[in-house]
């Protein structure tokens, strides 16, 4: 018991590390802490429980690990369904990619839970008079999983140049990439004196294909208007920050009019969004691929 206990408390502890906010404020509630934190200590005693299960011999037992994999999917597709609804409400919308991500990594959280409780418990049956060893290879679960789930960023994969905002008539130009058709002059006297544009500029074939994708484009979109604010209120189409690709060169330009124009902390925004999961491409990986490139 004392081992089963221990191994709970060392699961939940791991999905508790894992359940921090940034600045996307997300969960931001305790509801959601709650609901985390439960599923977290869940996790943790189905993989408690695992060791002791086998070393009886009541392998039915294990087959609880099987039903825990389709009630974390279900964890999946409670974030999902949470921010779907939530996604009327934003002014920059987040997009089906990120939410999508997003969900994928409240899922393999609750694994991580399991995970190092599994291990807790396997190193306390191993070693049954030295307990504190079981409590550090849990522990350390989390610490390593962490950096290895942390994924690229934007940063990692382009370089970010400030490009000049322009109009040929009603055309908004940034970039020397056309932009949008903007018709009202007092709209595009604010683009002029307020707007900012940068370029994102991916540095490989591979960065190239993944910046082509429109959810990371609404990724960057969603997180830099979260960060430095937007001048834009409901019914104001016009200022929603847009961008666009360049077919030929694959780098994206950005166009917003933030509440406070800097542009280093705009590439500092930028560059610190994560790359989606589903939208990374790696045509370099292939044949076809680098004789294209």
């Amino acid at each position: 018991m004392l081992t089963i206990a221990m191994s709970i408390v060392i699961g939940t502890l791991a999905r508790w590390y894992m359940l921090r906010i940034d600045s996307r404020m997300y969960p931001s509630y305790p509801q959601g802490y709650l609901i985390h934190l439960t599923f977290g200590a869940i996790a943790a005693a189905l993989g408690a429980v695992a060791v002791p299960a086998v070393m009886a011999k009541d392998y039915q037992a294990v087959t609880f690990l099987a039903l825990a994999a389709t009630q974390f999917r279900e964890v999946r597709s409670l974030e999902r369904e949470t921010l779907q609804n939530m996604e009327n409400t934003e002014l920059v919308a987040r997009g089906t990619a990120y939410i999508e991500g997003i969900a994928r990594v409240f899922e393999a959280r609750n694994y991580l839970a399991l995970l190092a409780s599994l291990l807790t418990s396997l190193v306390a049956h191993l070693l049954p008079e030295r307990l504190v060893v079981a409590a550090i290879a849990g522990a350390s679960v989390p610490l390593f999983l962490r950096r290895a789930m942390q994924g690229l960023r934007v940063r990692d994969i382009a370089r970010f140049c400030e490009v000049p905002i322009e109009f040929d008539g009603p055309m908004l130009i940034a970039g020397g990439i056309r932009i949008m058709n903007v018709g009202l002059p007092d709209t595009r006297r604010k683009y002029l004196e307020k707007g900012v544009a940068i370029a994102v500029i991916p540095k490989d074939a591979n960065a190239k294909a993944t910046l082509s994708n429109i959810g990371q484009h609404q990724a960057m979109l969603h997180d830099v208007a979260g960060q430095l604010g937007v001048l834009k209120d409901t019914g104001e189409a016009e200022f929603t920050p847009i961008a666009r690709r360049d077919p030929v060169s694959g780098q994206v330009v950005l166009v917003i009019i933030p509440a406070e124009r800097n542009i280093e902390a705009l590439i500092t925004a930028v560059g610190s969004v994560p790359v989606l999961e589903s939208v990374r491409r790696r045509p370099l990986s292939s044949k076809a691929g680098r004789l294209a490139d």
